[in-house]
This record gives C-alpha cells, structure tokens and sequence, in this order.
C-alpha cells in the first residue's frame, strides 16, 4: 500500500473511530457497567498477547512461509470470536480485523445476524456462511488473511485489532462483479450507520504479531 494509501485508510479508520462517539447516551451508559458491557473474547488467544501460527498468513518464497520467524507454514484461520451482552435491538454485527501498525484490513464480515453469538475458527474462510465478506487489503478475495509483517521493518510488532459492531440494520454495500466489496466501502458503511445513529456498541480485542526475531 503506497503512503497516500496508508493516510486514506488511517484518516478512514479515525472517523470511523470518533463517529463512535455519537452512540446513544443510554448505550454509553451501559458500557460503563462491566456487567453489562458489549464485549468480544477469544479462545484462540488472549487479548494482547501474540497471535498463533494458525491465524498467520502462508506465503511462500524459497520454500518457506516468509510470514512466521522460523519458516514454519501459517494456517490462515480466522481465530474463534465470541460476544455477549449485545443491545436488544441489534438487527446485525460486523467483523473487522485491522492492522493499526500498517493501516491494512485483513477481514471484514458484515450482515451476521443477531442470533449468532460466536464464530468458529476459520470462519473467514472464502465461501463463508455466517455472513457477507469484503475483499480484504490483500486483493486475493472475500476472506480472511492473516498477518504477514515484514521482517527487520520499524514498528517490529503489528497490532491488530479485532472489532465486533452491533448494529440495529442490515448494510446495503455497493458491489458488483468487477468492483466488489471492499475495506472503503465498509468503512464508509460504518461511519454512515454511526452518523445515523444504527451503531448500537462495539466492542474489541487486539493481537500482535511480528516476524523480526528477538535480539
């Protein structure tokens, strides 16, 4: 991604950010109370530690998986989210992994309905029943990518932050078969929805990740 490309996409995630402010006074109020709180967890890691080998990418050069320190191949699986506490009016949930550290999305999952609670490992995978899928920062499809940093490259650590939004509509996403869905047209989405008031909560965990051994 060029340098314009990363400032579009932080500027992107920055008013996404502060539109997030303007969620009701009553759903504010309750997250206050950590009982009530809208909140997401994982149980293929915890929030801020390294993200395993079955969540990193596998791309290959020379014979080994340029994504992971030692070679080892990467199992490109969306890790297992879970929510709870989500507002009674909620219609919808969306997904989104973002990596903060190089302004790069590597999964958004709209449309979930608002029975579902969990997702499954490998959930992103092309194809994926539990709802729609953007084509992610990779251009490869509507899936789930892992991370794959470069080694050696300041910031070493990449923090990527997963997000669950609660919503009380469904997205309409502009798409077709020669422009997909894509990253800008789910932040824009979003930062419509929250304008108008349809993000309920949001809740997030974040994962790290670098290739660059430890001195």
């Amino acid at each position: 991604m060029t340098s314009t490309g990363k400032k579009s996409r932080l500027l992107l995630w920055s008013v996404l950010t502060i539109s997030l402010v303007g969620l009701p006074n009553r759903v504010r109020a309750q997250s206050d109370d950590d009982g009530h709180r809208f909140r997401v967890s994982s149980s293929t890691f915890a929030n801020g530690t390294t993200l395993p080998i079955s969540a990193i990418n596998n791309i290959i050069s020379n014979g080994v998986n340029v994504c992971s320190i030692d070679g080892s191949a990467g199992g490109n699986q969306s890790p297992a989210l879970s929510w709870r506490n989500a507002p009674q009016r909620t219609r919808t949930f969306v997904v989104v992994v973002y990596d903060v550290t190089a302004a790069f999305t590597h999964w958004g999952m709209y449309n979930i309905p608002a029975t579902t609670t969990e997702l499954p490992e490998n959930a992103g995978v092309a194809g994926s029943t539990y709802g729609s899928q953007i084509v992610n920062d990779f251009f490869v499809g509507a899936q789930y990518d892992g991370p794959c940093p470069p080694a050696n490259v300041a910031p070493d650590t990449h923090h990527y932050i997963f997000t669950v939004y609660a919503l009380d509509i469904e997205l309409k996403l502009p798409s077709s078969a020669n422009f997909p869905a894509s990253a800008e047209t789910l932040y824009q989405a979003l930062i419509e929805a929250g304008r108008r008031r349809h993000i309920l909560a949001s809740a997030k965990i974040v994962g790290l990740y670098s290739t660059t051994p430890a001195n």
